[in-house]
């Protein structure tokens, strides 16, 4: 045995190599390499042995095997203890204290057109790993160095006399990431090979552009937690549907009613829950000749939710808490949708469902049972971020603490009710938003805006048009026959929104939906009809930092506001909620959805 101490190189990246064997020697490092390394260092005029000087065996099976021997291993992994330092003694082994060693590049492999996989499986390194973690393992001993671009370092502290913790740790790290990264690559490619049957990963048309290509949703272990029952899944549709389940779901657990929400780029368009619809509510969702509609909570709780607001469900990917019944799937059946996503669905319901877009149709069915990592992972322009995953649990018990008025009585079921449903849909909207609710239902969701009163605007101009929506005016509208719901909702925007064509084609198209044209809105009809909204309730995802989202709150039948708190401003807000007969409730939690 010999104090000397020892390097094994084996690197596919030789980059920086001669350099590196060069400072090794002078410093009397005793240098093992292998292969084109060990060739490549002699050729250049280098000391070098082969790795068989230590193991005293030849490299065999075509130089698949040539460090997988106790003498390089044992080398490695020997901690400064007498117990190890016996058992090296005893077979004449020399510990190992510095390992240079990176990865053929598998992603290069099965980058290649048409690689097959017995190609793939060749270039797949089994002793060069095993080198790296080894040395990894054993990094308060043993430097271990897998990126070319930290010799420099190293070889200055070698200079030194000592190569520091903080350095051994660092390429651990580096080293641990860089086999991570490799057997990634690996294993993404055998799932690609292997997991056709769509268990473990589904291949998607593209990602959220057509020229974002290849796409795919894949898990790692275990099985994708839906079945794909119709249509193929696309980037967007999964992300939609990803967000919308977790959304009924929490709210059929915390209310007891089948749920059902419209998601559109990512944030709901419409959430409810199962309510039974009045005679005008059918109407003005376009379902009062659903037949069974009365006998079914699931298909009230999408009428609503589909119904709210019309112009953003178009196109909508739709998400049902519970199995989908024939009633439910006749709603969908007609409205212009591109998937669907529930626990499970009646066989008759299915094939309804199965007919629309020409058998194109999207149609999920979940894993109710399933149950995400509490870590989530997200890649953005290359950097990973995580996070624990958003698991707050929001119920009528959430909204217990009122702030204004001090003499409150509590809160009605239905105001409890309706602040569940609007905060559960903030939880899944993305950041900033506000969302306004009523009757079981959001009627109004400003989402993704930079400030928050231009989320309670756009939030309370939407719970404005929602109401107008129900007034003589539009009800007693006389369509032109044939006239189809699309061009219906979009007829009836225009008019309860103010933004009627004044003149030309435009006008002259929007006249002809209709057998007798509306008279448009005064301001006086408007406002009249407005005032007589009331028992809305309205939650933020984050506190309201002034009180113009109080006043434009109170101007949408807002008498219910929940909030989290923590503005300098906290008190301006109460004040000016109680001045308006507003009741602030304190919601403790911060939802921001990103």
């Amino acid at each position: 045995m010999s104090n000397r101490k020892t390097a094994i190189v084996s690197v596919y990246d030789k980059t920086g190599l001669l350099d590196l064997a060069k400072g090794l020697i002078k410093n009397g490092v005793r240098i093992l390499a292998s292969g084109g390394t060990a060739k490549m260092i002699r050729e250049s005029g280098f000391d070098v042995e082969d790795v068989s000087a230590i193991t005293h065996a030849p490299e065999m099976l075509a130089g698949r095997v040539k460090t997988l021997h106790p003498a390089v291993h044992a080398g490695i992994l020997a901690r400064n203890l007498a117990a190890d330092e016996k058992d090296l003694a005893e077979q004449n082994i020399n510990k190992v204290d510095y390992v240079i060693c990176n990865l053929y590049p598998f992603k290069d492999t099965i980058a290649k057109i048409n690689v097959t996989i017995p190609e793939a499986v060749e270039e797949i390194d089994i002793g060069g790993v095993t080198l790296i973690r080894a040395a990894a393992k054993n990094h308060t001993r043993v430097t271990i160095l897998s990126d070319p671009n930290d010799y420099p370092e190293f070889l200055e502290e070698l200079e030194k006399g000592e190569i520091t913790e903080r350095s051994r740790n660092t390429y651990a790290l580096k080293a641990f990431e860089h086999t991570a990264d490799y057997d990634a690559a690996i294993a993404d490619f055998f799932r690609k090979q292997y997991a056709g049957d769509g268990t473990q990963q589904i291949a998607l048309r593209y990602g959220a552009n057509p020229h974002q290509k290849p796409a795919a949703a894949y898990v790692k272990g275990g099985k994708i937690p839906f079945k794909v029952l119709g249509g193929s899944p696309g980037y967007i549709n999964l992300l939609d549907a990803l967000n919308a389940w977790p959304l009924v779901k929490e709210l059929k657990t915390a209310l007891g009613h089948p749920a059902a929400a419209s998601f559109k780029h990512v944030s709901p368009a419409g959430a409810a829950v199962g309510v039974p619809l009045t005679a005008d509510e059918r109407k003005v969702y376009f379902v009062d000749d659903i037949e069974g509609l009365e006998n079914s909570p699931l298909a009230q709780a999408y009428a609503r939710a589909r119904g709210a607001d019309r112009m953003s469900s178009f196109g909508d990917m739709i998400a049902l808490s519970d199995v989908v019944d024939v009633p439910t799937a006749k709603i969908i059946s007609r409205e212009v949708s591109d998937g669907v996503i529930a626990p499970g669905y009646e066989d008759a319901a299915l094939e309804i469902l199965k007919k629309k877009k020409g058998g194109k149709y999207l149609v999920l069915q979940m894993d109710p049972d399933y149950q995400p990592s509490p870590q989530e992972i997200r890649t953005v322009y290359g950097i990973k971020l995580t996070q624990g995953r958003n698991n707050v649990q929001i119920s009528p018990k959430t909204f217990t603490s009122i702030i204004t008025p001090k003499d409150s009585a509590p809160l009605s079921e239905s105001a409890l009710r309706d602040l569940t449903v609007a905060t559960i849909a903030l939880k899944y909207t993305q950041s900033n938003s506000v969302c306004y609710a009523f009757n079981g239902q959001v009627v109004g969701l400003g989402a993704g805006q930079q400030s928050r009163i231009h989320c309670t605007r756009l939030a309370g101009d939407k719970t404005d048009n929602w109401w107008l929506r129900f007034s003589p005016k539009v009800l007693d509208i006389k369509w032109k026959k044939g006239t189809k719901r699309a061009d219906k909702s979009n007829a009836i925007d225009l008019l309860v929104s103010g933004e009627l064509p004044k003149d030309g084609p435009e006008r002259e198209g929007y006249e002809a939906f209709f057998e007798e044209v509306p008279v448009s809105f005064t301001e006086q009809e408007r406002e009249q009809w407005l005032s007589k909204l009331s028992e809305v309730v309205v939650s933020s995802d984050a506190f309201f930092p002034f009180i113009d989202n109080v006043y434009r709150a109170g101007r949408s039948g807002v008498k219910y506001m929940a909030a989290p708190t923590g503005s300098q401003n906290d008190q301006f807000v109460f004040d000016t909620a109680e001045k308006l007969g507003i009741t602030f409730v304190e919601q403790s939690i911060r939802l921001f959805h990103h």
